[in-house]
């Protein structure tokens, strides 16, 4: 069975995010650091080259597929930042109607910069997929 790629590695998340070259960029990752670690409970963790993410858990498909990944997370993405909610955006539907100026796939949530989202729905939404999480992958 293939391996996920996206793993948990030993690289520093500050030196990662030093090396934003865009000011207000870095800024906003600095302020999803600090949000994510205060929601979770959890210290900041690279997983690959270019997410930074919270807390872990095991999943296994039915198809025999497993893995480890993060509850909730970021990636500071050329055009955009890039945060991952694990529990799904089909959770946040209302949130979403409120959060402000952003995009959506299947679980990212795709912002320009934080300046243009209510910072107090998305400490909901980071709150709603920590707890999802928490409740249904237990240590």
């Amino acid at each position: 069975m293939a391996e996920g790629k996206t793993r948990q590695t030993d690289q520093s998340v500050e030196a990662f995010l030093a090396a934003v070259e865009d000011e207000a960029k870095r800024a906003d990752c600095q302020t999803l650091v600090a949000l994510m670690q205060a929601v979770s409970g959890e210290p900041p963790k690279m997983w690959g080259d270019t997410m930074v993410g919270f807390g872990k858990y095991h999943y296994k498909y039915a198809s025999g597929h497993e893995g480890d990944s993060f509850w909730v997370g970021f990636s500071p993405r050329k055009q955009n930042l890039t945060l991952y909610l694990s529990s799904g955006l089909a959770e946040h539907d209302a949130l979403l109607s409120r959060l402000g100026k952003h995009k959506i796939g299947k679980s990212c949530l795709y912002v320009n910069k934080l300046k243009d989202v209510d910072m107090t729905v998305l400490r909901q939404m980071v709150e709603s997929t920590v707890a999802y999480m928490r409740g249904n992958y237990p240590a």
